[in-house]
């Protein structure tokens, strides 16, 4: 299977569900080795942990080091904003996520800042305006870091975008991952230099959401799973275009040789790029692969681009 290349952008190692946790019960052994091996299998070659707070992005460092394939992200998720204020002193808080990201470059291991952004649809959590507050601190991070920003942006397009132009000079690059907006988020996004889109299996639920996907030029897109959440179920629109599976037993049934049913990991990153072949009429899903694969290079993995490399892409590019 393994003739593509991928690289998952976004992979929520830290979440219990991957320590065999849901909803506060224990179901089975943690498993990451088993998830990482499947992977691999499928043709990924590189997995991006996400942090989403202080402590996250500690563990997600951790997870990191466990394998030269594995990188993360320093930040903190919009729902997450409140703990810059409840840490007592917020800008200690943001120094601290500073050495750590300091730390994390050292050893190779952290490639961007954040999970960073705003959540309009979990307002519950994070009131807008402390949200807004503590996304462009953030920006500090990545402009003395030099380094690509991890975004999100839920039902928050104008608020998010007006933001990224006031700080479109601390920043070289960056993505909005897990993307759900309107065509018109997307000629927004776009419209900022080597901002790139994030596509998961939350861009793939709906015959709208079909339409935006296929608007998104290759050359400005990146895959993902979000895993363990995100995953495309048999009611999204784009399942008609999955051929990949693998078998799955449901977590009270645990075998570590089958996916958990329910849970998303990132083998299953395969899905994605098939349905976003399937969407845009392209045959050459080795091809596709490997344009993706150089835009998440580009920003993330500067160091391992090579002129011969984009040489052999740019000529290949002619199919959006």
């Amino acid at each position: 299977m393994a003739t593509v290349r991928m690289i998952d952008i976004a992979v929520n190692f830290t979440d219990n569900m991957f320590k065999g946790i849901y909803n506060g019960k224990h179901y089975h052994i943690a498993d990451i080795p088993a998830v990482l091996s499947r992977a691999w299998s499928a043709g990924v070659e590189r997995i991006i942990v996400t942090g989403g707070s202080l402590e996250e992005s500690k563990e997600a460092l951790a997870i990191a080091e466990t394998d030269a394939r594995l990188f993360c992200t320093v930040g903190v998720h919009p729902t997450r904003c409140k703990e810059f204020d409840e840490s007592g002193d917020p800008e200690k808080h943001l120094q601290e996520l500073l050495s750590l990201a300091k730390v994390g470059v050292e050893k190779g291991k952290v490639v961007a800042i954040g999970e960073c952004g705003l959540d309009y649809d979990r307002l519950h959590f994070c009131p807008s305006d402390i949200q807004q507050k503590y996304f462009e601190k953030q920006f500090e991070l990545a402009y003395l870091m030099k380094l690509p920003m991890f975004l999100h942006m839920r039902a928050a397009a104008k608020d998010f975008c007006d933001i990224l132009e006031r700080n479109k000079h601390r920043f070289t690059a960056g993505v909005a991952h897990s993307f759900t907006g309107s065509a018109e988020d997307i000629d927004k996004l776009l419209s900022f230099k080597d901002l790139f889109i994030g596509v998961n299996g939350c861009s793939l639920k709906t015959a709208e959401n079909l339409e935006v996907v296929k608007s998104i030029p290759v050359e400005r897109m990146m895959i993902e799973t979000d895993s363990p959440y995100c995953e495309i179920k048999n009611t999204h629109a784009g399942i008609g275009f999955v051929k990949s599976s693998w078998p799955s037993k449901k977590k009270e049934k645990y075998d570590q040789e089958c996916i958990v049913k329910g849970r998303n990991e990132p083998c299953l990153v395969r899905q994605v790029l098939e349905v976003v072949a399937g969407v845009k009429g392209i045959a050459d899903i080795d091809q596709l692969s490997k344009g993706i694969y150089h835009n998440t290079c580009r920003i993330f993995f500067p160091q391992d681009l090579d002129s011969a490399a984009d040489a052999l892409l740019d000529n290949g590019r002619g199919t959006n």
